[in-house]
């Protein structure tokens, strides 16, 4: 059990920056960092994947998308 927590790769700040960075260029219609985020943000689940059950991906998920949702609501009621 041990030798299989030290296998597992560590979600770093670094990552979370990256996959967000290249969010909010997306977001604001560069796309050019389309393939920016797709990486980072693949990164960033096979981390957490390794971390979480499938329940707990699932809700996590769920709950990013939703924020989402919300702020691209936010966002277009402001234009």
């Amino acid at each position: 059990m041990e030798a299989q927590l030290e296998q597992l790769e560590k979600i770093m700040p670094e990552d979370l920056a990256r996959t967000f960075e290249s969010a909010y260029h997306v977001f604001q219609g560069k796309t050019e960092h389309v393939d920016d985020l797709l990486k980072h943000g693949g990164v960033l689940l096979r981390k957490a994947s390794q971390k979480f059950t499938p329940t707990q991906m699932v809700i996590g998920i769920a709950a990013l998308a939703a924020v989402a949702v919300v702020l691209i609501s936010r966002a277009t009621d402001d234009n």
